[in-house]
């Protein structure tokens, strides 16, 4: 859990230089294994209603920044629907 955790606080950090296969392993922490493989895309399902995925591109090795932080706000969404529904 620590990697996540540190895999995490880099991401916040520097959103442009985070590597895809991190933004994966993220991704597959918080929601489980992707969707759709075999393009640069992969699509991850999100528990709540209205757009419910996070999509991924790898860009050369890379993750986009937006993507990341499109992930960053995923993950803060689900932690504070856990917590909320534990009081």
């Amino acid at each position: 859990m620590g990697g996540i955790k540190e895999l995490l606080g880099r991401m916040k950090q520097n959103p442009k230089s985070v590597r895809f296969q991190d933004l994966s392993n993220v991704c597959e922490h918080y929601f489980g294994k992707h969707r759709q493989g075999g393009s640069s895309h992969r699509v991850y399902k999100t528990p709540w209603q209205g757009d419910p995925r996070v999509n991924i591109q790898n860009d050369k090795g890379k993750a986009k920044a937006y993507q990341v932080k499109q992930v960053l706000s995923a993950i803060n969404r689900l932690e504070e629907e856990h917590h909320g529904s534990e009081k």
